[in-house]
């Protein structure tokens, strides 16, 4: 298989191949007539029609810049009437002019039959050469820039060719020509640069030998400077006049391409013309095409503007030619931080970074405070460059001015003193985020050296002469703790993405040596904090969390177990003072690192939890015993025994307490609060959470080895017995209780489930739990109670309602996980997810990418039992609804197009693939039609059948038939219908709407939207071929469903069909088609009965060949076609202009750039 450029090589091969054997050069006075003859110079891009060759045959010359005339030398041009002579002694011909056009043309067929040409073709080699053919453009204009570059038929028609394929309707061709020029351009700049250092070199030789005296001055010295200057002056002239005709050839036609790629090479060599050859192109003239590019609607342009405009921003001398500009495009240049592309945001504020540095007062307050927020993104490269500006900004010039040299500021105490108050007053008084860990993150590659002092931050915070408030030291320490977690893990704060796949081991190696910096700093200081701040939770708990950062060997090494005694002495204080779970969280996982028998202190650690466990047991013993003995308790007695349960509870969490034997008594308080409810709520959460523990970490003892049978059964009791316990709360009062039980009973049936055998544990098989039907339904009636329920409005002003409100939120979601999960794991029946399905659309924004994800697994597992779930979830909505409103104007309910909107959903899930579906949703289909004739009317009454309206829900599942199916259904729905005694007169509403979803006109406007015009030419030569093509085709037709037109393989910049936008309107116009479905725009049965009245239904079996249905669709196709042509004819008419003015009104509207470019929101995207 050849390649593209191979075949393009041989197209030319073959078309050059006539005049390969002689070639000639034109004498001179010829190619001065040629360059005379000037035609329209704007020809090449005027004729939309014609491609380049033409506009070549009627200008061969499209530079307008004049040359004078210079006296060519008898060695490089031959005399007019010469002739060359070959070996033969043969008169030579001139070449034809069409050898050259031929060639292009063989190039252009080629081209034509693949989309694939050098520029983008995949693969390594390709790109190796395109970098080679700029090398090769580079190296063209530098080897020839002291020989025939100013010779005027060389590269004259060069530029002309170039220019003529840059406006090629070929997309290959306009590609490369335009790269071929842009870097033509480029290299011409480096020459025209080179030309103006000679002739600032000549004028200073030529001023300095005529400033010499009357018997020192040089006349022969003199004349040949001159000449140099005139020849260099020339010389400047020709290649000027080169650059004006490629910019106004090419680039100014070629920077609002079509095509993004040449959009960005344009702008891409601007922006090095501008730092090379700034005298010239440094303009206002110049420069309004960046800025105009910046509104550009594809990210490659985009990040090449900003790329462009850092190379000049950067350069300081040049910053006071781009005040004007500045004040123009600033406040773009300011928005774009905000793009909705990553790196374009990242180029935009390093951009502004150096508009700040090198252009002073240009940022007002409020252009920085747009920029602030970034810091907190959750992309780590967009918050690191806004971490940057930000200190540029506010950190390093108050921290300069302290000291002189830049170095002994960044070891100035007082330096860092005052960094680390300007980031407290930053971080408070903005308020723009909770977390300063953001912040830190933010900051940690521009200022991660005053971050890492440790010592300035922690003598700050045990000053006992300070100024801090309550908030600057809560913040502060989480600065400590944040900084000592970046250095010693690398990672960064939840939520933020890196990128990253791993760190050098330069990287590794720092960061061992900051890890070992700050444990032997921090070690002898924890205590003394951990003291100072013990009776505030806030702080104390990030404290706690700080030996996660620790290198604990240091312990030993550097003989520091006297400090160890001090945190644990600390540590039991924190506990026994406390109740938070926060804190007790962090103090079982502190404890939890230093009980590792790999370090030596192991025994001194494990010493201390068994003490602490100890005096948290004989508390538990002694309040429960008080408990049990009084049926009364006052307010301290509850909080206290509620405190000690928490404590036991997170220790038990990390810890093994099972020597302890824990479960028997909280078995008994349980039992009580059960049998009496005298027990209060604050005691029965942690009890329920301590049980539950013990269950598992006697099952992590029993996988561990071969149990015994005793064990198994003692254990499956106690799962057994919590278990009723468990259900038993799930009735109780308080909803924490509730939910709090729910949780856990979900949690262990899951785990108990035949799951627990996989792997090679058979031995646990006696252990699978499967819940009873009464436990089932418990659990199912739970979460209607509790989860699907409607939540107040987020945004109603009080900051702390909406935070409960979310965190609510958040809880019912853990809920509907929990259930989620034990379906599909099968501890409960999968019939049971009909109560989770049918709040789908209704639920959508809350729980919707969990239901989703829950019905994409029940199809895995069997889709067969997964749509008759579905129909049953719409068939008991259907039920309740019937029972609240009865069967009189069903379908006109809101509540009824909801339901047709879960329906249309739930007809999106079964994806495109129409083929695999085919079975399932056949069977929906006769379920449906069943359902809806199942109850009859009474006998005697007019009334249609009260589920009749089912059949409105099911028409949203027509589109996903095949054209085969959909007449077996209209059968299968006639016959059903005959034996139906109280048939009436006339067909029911919803019969009509369901019929007509199922009818064949439909399906060939559902199945293939691409090839509309035959599908409209056998509408209008009438009914009867048209129903003897729809046998033949009507496979091939449903195959097509959901498919798009063909992207053509070269596209150009003139439209010359509107075929594919009136298909599209078509489309649009088809009512009940594919593309409402997936929109997702509701259509109410009303509407579709409007269209097709009871008067036009016909069946099939009744009258195949009956006129009311084609007669009307013809008249319908004929009005159609009448507002299609004159559509046409407008749209020809003003083709033309349309065709200069579309590429031009994709970027100027501003409006639409700020839209396209900002709002990441304008995009929402649903699957189904």
């Amino acid at each position: 298989m050849s390649s593209p450029l191979q075949r393009a090589a041989g197209g030319a091969k073959r078309a050059l191949s006539a005049s390969s054997s002689s070639s000639a050069s034109l004498p001179f006075d010829d190619r001065d007539s040629n360059h005379t003859s000037e035609g329209n110079s704007d020809s090449l891009l005027a004729d939309e029609g014609s491609d380049f060759e033409d506009s070549l045959n009627r200008s061969v010359k499209k530079r307008t810049a004049k040359r004078p005339p210079k006296t060519t030398p008898v060695a490089k041009h031959p005399k007019k009437g010469s002739r060359v002579v070959h070996g033969h002694n043969r008169k030579q011909s001139e070449p034809p002019a069409n050898d050259l056009f031929s060639a292009v043309k063989a190039a252009k067929s080629d081209m034509q039959d693949s989309g694939d040409y050098p520029l983008t073709a995949p693969g390594p080699s390709w790109k190796k050469f395109q970098g080679s053919f700029c090398e090769f453009v580079r190296t063209l204009v530098c080897q020839c820039q002291y020989s025939f570059l100013y010779d005027g038929f060389p590269m004259d028609n060069l530029i002309s060719l170039l220019t003529g394929l840059s406006d090629s309707q070929v997309r290959a061709f306009r590609h490369t020509s335009t790269l071929a020029a842009m870097k033509l351009m480029t290299s011409l700049v480096r020459v025209a640069l080179q030309l103006s250092l000679h002739q600032d070199n000549n004028q200073r030789q030529y001023e300095a030998e005529r400033n010499k005296g009357p018997g020192q001055r040089a006349p022969e010295r003199l004349e040949s400077l001159l000449e140099k200057r005139k020849e260099l002056q020339e010389h400047q002239e020709e290649i000027e006049g080169m650059m004006n005709a490629l910019f106004r050839g090419v680039f100014v036609h070629r920077y609002r391409d079509v095509l993004p790629e040449i959009r960005a090479i344009c702008i891409e060599e601007i922006g090095c013309w501008m730092q090379s050859y700034s005298t010239s192109f440094l303009t206002d003239s110049y420069l309004k095409y960046i800025g105009w590019t910046l509104h550009d609607k594809h990210r490659e342009v985009r990040l090449k503007c900003l790329k462009a405009l850092k190379g000049l921003y950067g350069n300081r001398d040049l910053t006071t030619r781009l005040e004007l500009f500045t004040s123009r495009f600033k406040d773009r240049m300011v928005s774009m931080v905000m793009d909705k592309e990553y790196d374009v945001a990242v180029e935009a504020v390093r951009l502004l970074i150096l508009i700040l540095k090198n252009m002073e007062g240009v940022l007002t307050d409020a252009d920085c405070e747009s920029i602030y927020p970034v810091v907190y993104a959750s992309n780590r490269g967009l918050a690191s460059a806004a971490g940057e500006f930000l200190y540029w900004k506010l950190f390093y010039p108050e921290c300069e001015i302290r000291t002189v040299g830049r170095r002994e500021r960044r070891q100035s105490p007082g330096a860092q003193r005052t960094f680390f108050q300007l980031l407290l007053s930053f971080f408070v008084e903005s308020e723009l985020h909770d977390h300063a860990a953001y912040l830190v993150d933010s900051l940690w590659d521009c200022a991660g050296a005053q971050l890492k002092d440790w010592e300035s931050l922690t003598s700050l915070l045990l000053e006992k002469d300070q100024n801090l408030g309550d908030v600057q030291e809560s913040t502060l320490i989480e600065i400590l703790v944040s900084s000592a977690r970046q250095a010693s893990e690398g990672h960064p704060p939840v939520g933020r993405v890196t990128g990253r796949k791993g760190l050098t081991s330069k990287e590794r190696k720092t960061q061992a040596d900051d890890r070992v910096k700050l444990t032997e700093h921090l070690i002898p200081l924890l205590p003394q904090l951990l003291a100072k701040f013990s009776a505030d939770a806030e702080k104390v708990t990030p404290l706690l969390r700080l030996l996660s950062s620790f290198d604990l060997h240091i312990y030993c090494t550097g003989r520091l177990e006297k400090h160890l005694e001090l945190f644990l002495q600390q540590l039991q204080e924190v506990v026994v003072k406390h109740a938070e779970p926060a804190v007790l969280e962090a103090g079982a996982h502190a404890l939890y690192l230093l009980c590792n028998p790999e370090f030596t202190f192991f025994s001194r650690a494990d010493f201390a939890r068994s003490q602490l466990v100890d005096l948290l047991t004989d508390r538990f013993q002694q309040e429960l015993e008080e408990l049990l003995q009084s049926s009364f308790l006052d307010e301290d007695e509850v909080y206290n025994l509620a405190a000690t349960l928490k404590r036991l509870s997170a220790f038990y969490n990390a810890h093994d307490l099972t020597r302890w034997e824990l479960y028997e008594p909280c078995c008994q308080l349980l039992q009580k609060a059960v049998d009496t409810g005298e027990v209060p709520h604050q005691v029965i959460q942690p009890a329920l959470t301590l049980v539950y523990f013990s269950i598992l970490w006697t099952l992590t003892h029993i996988s561990k080895s071969d149990a015994s049978q005793k064990q198994l059964s003692s254990l499956r009791d106690r799962m057994v017995a919590f278990c009723e316990l468990c259900q038993s709360c799930l009735s109780d009062v308080d909803t924490e209780i509730q939910e709090q039980a729910f949780v856990l009973l979900s949690d262990l049936l899951l785990i108990f489930s035949p799951q627990m055998i996989v792997g090679g544990r058979d031995f646990l098989r006696p252990l699978v739990f499967f819940p009873e039907a009464t436990l089932q339904s418990e659990l199912a009636s739970f979460l209607m109670d509790h989860v699907f329920i409607q939540l107040g409005d987020l945004g109603s002003g009080d900051s702390q309602e909406d935070h409960l409100q979310i965190e609510r939120l958040h809880q019912r979601r853990r809920l509907l996980a929990g259930f989620c999960k034990l379906l599909l794991y099968g501890v409960l029946e999968m019939d049971a997810a009909s109560d989770v399905f049918k709040h789908y659309n209704k639920f959508y924004n809350d729980y919707g990418d969990i239901i989703k994800e829950t019905l994409t697994r029940a199809r895995q597992i069997d889709r067969s039992h997964c749509s008759r779930i579905l129909l049953l979830s719409l068939k008991q909505l259907y039920t309740e609804l019937l029972q609240d409103h009865g069967p009189q104007g069903l379908n006109e309910l809101p509540a009824f197009i909801e339901m047709r909107d879960l329906a249309r959903r739930f007809a999106l899930s079964f994806g495109p693939q129409q083929l695999q579906n085919r079975d399932l949703v056949v069977m929906l289909h006769k379920e449906g039609i069943k359902f809806s004739l199942s109850e009859l009317p009474p006998a005697g009454s007019s009334d249609q059948p009260p589920n009749l309206a089912f059949l409105e829900l099911l028409s949203e599942f027509s589109p996903r038939l095949f054209h085969q199916d959909k007449q077996l259904l209209l059968s299968y729905l006639e016959k059903c219908l005959q034996q139906v005694s109280q048939a009436p007169g006339r067909p029911w509403g919803p019969v009509t709407t369901y019929c007509h979803s199922l009818s064949p006109v439909e399906n060939t406007a559902e199945t293939s939207p691409q090839v509309l015009p035959s599908s409209k030419r056998r509408r209008v030569e009438g009914p009867a071929k048209h129903n003897r093509e729809d046998v033949s085709s009507s496979q091939e037709e449903s195959l097509k469903l959901n498919s798009i037109p063909p992207t053509p393989t070269l596209t150009s910049t003139a439209v010359k069909s509107r075929q594919p936008l009136w298909g599209l309107e078509e489309m649009e116009e088809e009512d009940g088609s594919e593309l409402d479905f997936a929109q997702g725009q509701p259509l109410a049965g009303t509407q579709r009965s409007r269209f097709l009245g009871p008067q036009y239904f016909q069946t099939p079996g009744n009258n195949p060949s009956g006129p009311g249905l084609g007669n009307q669709l013809m008249r319908l196709s004929l009005m159609e076609e009448d507002e299609e042509e004159e559509f046409e004819i407008q749209d020809e008419s003003s083709e033309e202009q349309q065709d200069t003015d579309m590429q031009a009104s994709s970027y100027s509207s501003p409006s639409e750039r700020g839209l396209d470019l900002l709002d990441s929101t304008e995009l929402d995207v649903e699957d189904f």
